[in-house]
């Protein structure tokens, strides 16, 4: 299953996390959320090149 990020709003991005390994080459993006008062956690969201696809990693 695929990690689906949420809009950036006060709480955690990702509200699942896709234990899928990542073609680097089919990557366009990728963003690294620092842990926060709003997430206690690093969040990874990639965005693939060819469909434009945000998927959260997990960042361990």
């Amino acid at each position: 299953s695929q990690g689906v990020p949420l809009s950036r709003t006060p709480r955690c991005t990702c509200i699942k996390i896709s234990e899928l390994s990542v073609n680097l080459r089919s990557l366009e993006k990728l963003e690294v959320i620092p842990a926060s008062h709003f997430c206690p956690r690093v969040e990874i969201i990639a965005t693939m090149k060819k469909n434009g696809e945000k998927t959260c990693l997990n960042p361990e």
